[in-house]
Parts: structure tokens; sequence; C-alpha cells
């Protein structure tokens, strides 16, 4: 590993002037430490006429202000105001004093060495601690996957590799892959039409002009990412394509060349994209593999000797096999069509009962609602962003959301033994 490479970034930028609320503090509980793991904000996707997605459709896909999987100038924005949003929330729960820059001691931010998952954290250090200088420290050449954060295979092991698949089989229901293609059949009719399939080069070139027909399987290779291919890969590209530009900020009747009709076929087709991020890297064993690194990481950021708050960036892949490694449970996220939101915060917290000295563990899921990334809304106390608490199956909660900080450690502890 390279040495650490850290990254300033100190741009002035226009914020909501902060308002005077009532502390959020919790009675009776003392907040003690932050970890946030978020995923990337607004990127562009990966279509150009040479790309797979440019294949897909004859017409052409419309042209973003950064280069293909590059945080967007509005993608920075929105992290700014979330940035802005944390830092009065630390501010009423004590955990930050107002109005001081931080130092080493409370905060740390660490991103993966991606343009996007970078940008994310500056931003984001932006808006929460505007005029101050906050390094955002990465650890390979800018381009390059660090191991924390890149959820590869590393066992070649041909037993393995028969676990994961039948894994990823079993997490997509009955029939496995296939069969869920086969449920999924009326939507990639939809999506078909929308890009106009049978007039694209897959078809008159390739001569493959049925999106469902495209061969299915499971790939399980050391050194890469698990996947699957076919339509659900492809499916997944087009309908995150669509998903972005809705984000940022495209009339919903001016998406897909003005085909897709509304919000409720909008998130059909990014059904596509939900189903193949949860059966890849949600599937238990996969999970558990490629996610180690990064509980390794989360665990670690806990501590008397690490800062207050510990902002760390990576993708939607992360989110799904976390999740599924510390066995959180199903979950809802009202006012989002995504269940890993593009921008969206795991926020990790310890607090500690007063009452008892006992340390606790609270788990909320931060993130903006699709109305809130599409206009381009601020955030603060008056306009918040989404809070959903999640729960660990080992770690069952009171009726505030609180489960034993203990619970937690041992959770994190027997995955990174």
């Amino acid at each position: 590993m390279s040495l650490q490479r850290k990254a300033l970034f100190c741009l002035p930028l226009l914020l909501p002037a902060a308002l005077t609320f009532p502390a959020a503090a919790q009675d009776g509980y003392t907040l003690e430490q932050v970890v946030v793991f978020s995923r990337h904000g607004l990127r562009a996707p990966l279509a150009s006429p040479s790309s797979a997605l440019g294949k897909v459709t004859p017409d052409a896909w419309p042209q973003w202000d950064t280069p293909s999987s590059y945080l967007t100038t509005r993608g920075g924005v929105l992290e700014a105001y979330f940035g802005h949003y944390f830092s009065e929330w630390l501010v009423d729960n004590r955990l930050l004093a107002a109005d001081t820059c931080p130092t080493d001691k409370d905060v740390s931010f660490y991103a993966n060495s991606l343009q996007r998952t970078i940008s994310t954290a500056q931003y984001f250090a932006v808006g929460a601690f505007p005029g101050c200088l906050v390094p955002v420290v990465h650890k390979e050449k800018l381009g390059t996957m660090d191991a924390t954060f890149n959820p590869i295979i590393r066992n070649d092991s041909a037993t393995f590799k028969q676990q994961a698949i039948d894994s990823i089989n079993q997490k997509a229901g009955e029939g496995g892959v296939k069969g869920l293609n086969e449920r999924l059949k009326p939507v990639y009719q939809q999506m078909a039409e929308i890009i106009r399939y049978k007039d694209s080069a897959n078809c008159k070139q390739d001569k493959q002009c049925d999106l469902m027909a495209q061969e299915t399987d499971v790939k399980i290779e050391a050194g890469k990412e698990p996947g699957v291919v076919g339509p659900l890969r492809t499916g997944t590209s087009i309908a995150d394509a669509f998903i972005l530009q809705y984000y940022e900020g495209t009339p919903i009747n001016k998406i897909g060349w003005g085909r897709i009709k509304d919000e409720k076929q909008l998130a059909d087709l990014v059904s596509i994209k939900e189903y193949y991020n949860s059966v890849v890297f949600s599937a238990p064993v996969v999970a558990k593999a490629v996610s180690a690194n990064l509980v390794k990481a989360l665990a670690g950021s806990f501590g008397e000797q690490q800062p207050k708050f510990t902002f760390l960036v990576g993708h939607d892949s992360n989110v799904a096999s976390l999740f599924s490694a510390l066995g959180v449970k199903p979950y809802h996220l009202p006012h989002q069509l995504e269940t890993t939101p593009i921008g969206g915060k795991v926020v990790f917290q310890r607090w500690r009962d007063n009452a008892s000295n006992k340390a606790l563990l609270k788990v909320e899921y931060v993130y903006q609602s699709t109305e809130q990334l599409a206009t381009l809304a601020p955030l603060n106390r008056a306009n918040p962003p989404q809070r959903v608490t999640l729960a660990l199956s080992e770690c069952p909660t009171n009726d505030k959301g609180f489960c034993p900080f203990e619970n937690f450690e041992k959770i994190t502890n027997a995955l990174t033994q």
C-alpha cells in the first residue's frame, strides 16, 4: 500500500444560515462517537457511444458536465448540503463544538481512491466545516481501488466458488438468477421499448435483438468483483443511467427520451438495479467475504484513541455486503426509489446511558429523498434529510433504537477473526 495521500479542499460555498432550534440530544443519553459509512454522491453514468450502454439504444445518451463515473457539480452541492446538516446535528448532540475548526482528534475522513468517493468526502467536509482545512485521506493512487472498499473475491478455491454461486442463486429466489429474470420479464420488456433495443447496435450489428435472450451466468473469480451477466446486469446499467438523470434534475417526462411515463414506471425499472445489488452483494457467502476489510475498518474506528467523528466513503456494493454481514434486518426507506440511495449515510453511533453507564449502539440510515435530490434541496434543521433506524439481528433494540454496544463488538469480532 502506498503512502497515505491527503486531499485538502476549501472552496467558499454559500450555505443556508444556521437556525436556532432546541438541542437534539437525547435525554438521559450522551453521544460519544459517530462513524458514518457513506455511499458516494451523484455521479455521471457510464454512457458513451462506444460503451455497453451506447450499444443498447440507437438514441444518444445525455451529455454530463463531468466524465463518466465522476461526481457531478450538482453532486458536490448535494454533499455540501449534507455536511451542513450533519454539522448542526453533531453540535446539537454536543459531540462537536460550534464555530470551531475540528482537529484530527475530532474528525477523520477516509475515502476509496476514486474521484467520486474522494470528492464526496471533500464536499461534505466543506459543507460541515466551511473555512477549515480538513484532510481527506485516500491510500492509493487516484483511480485505484483501495482494498478496504474493494468488494472483490479473494478466495480462489473451487469449493468457495461453488458456495458463492449457490448463495447468489438462493438469494435470487426460486429458480435462482434465471428464475428472477423470468419474474422480471415484464419490466425488461418495458425497458426494451424505452431504449428501442431492436434498433440498437446490439441488434443490428451483433444480431442480439432480445434483451431477455442474453446469456445469464454467475461470475465468481478471484481478484474480481462477483457478478451476474445477462439481462439483469444490462438492465442494471440502464436503470442506473435513468435514475441518475432524475437526480441530476431532469424532469420525469424527459428521462428515457421522453418514454418513461411517471415515477411509478421509473421505480419499476430501478427495481432491476436493486435486485442486482441485493442478489450479488447481499448473498451471505459473498457478503461476508467481500466486506471483511470494511468491517475491520468500521470496528477499528471506534475506541478511545479514535476521533469523535469518522467519515468513510465507498459504494452501494459496500453497503449491501456490509448490511448482510452485520445482519441488518429488512428495512424500508420512505420517499426513495433505491434501497442504498446515492449519497446515503449509514450512521453508526455509540451512546452512553447516563443512568447505567452502559455503552449503546444506534444505527440509522440518513438519506436524501428522491425529491430532495431531484430539486437540489438544501438540508438543515428546518429541512432535514430522511432518517430510518436500522436493527441488527444479534443486537436487539429498545424502543429508542438502542442496543448493547458489546453485542455490536461481538458481531464485528466474529466477522474479522
